[in-house]
């Protein structure tokens, strides 16, 4: 695994917390919560992209179809 994808799913985490922290203090709760949503849509898929390139992986190693 590539640690530079735990990099960025961390710094993803760390800017929608803020992000959403403002958005909370501002009185937006709408928006905080629309932007956490976001923030887990981005990282499920790139943790989808990865999870297929595993199966990809694992399908042409074992010659499978």
């Amino acid at each position: 695994m590539d640690i530079e994808l735990i990099f960025k799913i961390a710094a993803i985490g760390v800017l929608v917390a803020v992000l959403a922290q403002v958005l909370s203090r501002a009185g937006r709760e709408d928006m905080a919560m629309l932007t956490t949503l976001a923030g887990l849509v981005i990282v499920l898929l790139m943790v989808v992209n990865l999870i297929a390139d595993f199966f990809g992986s694992v399908r042409s190693i074992f010659q499978l179809y």
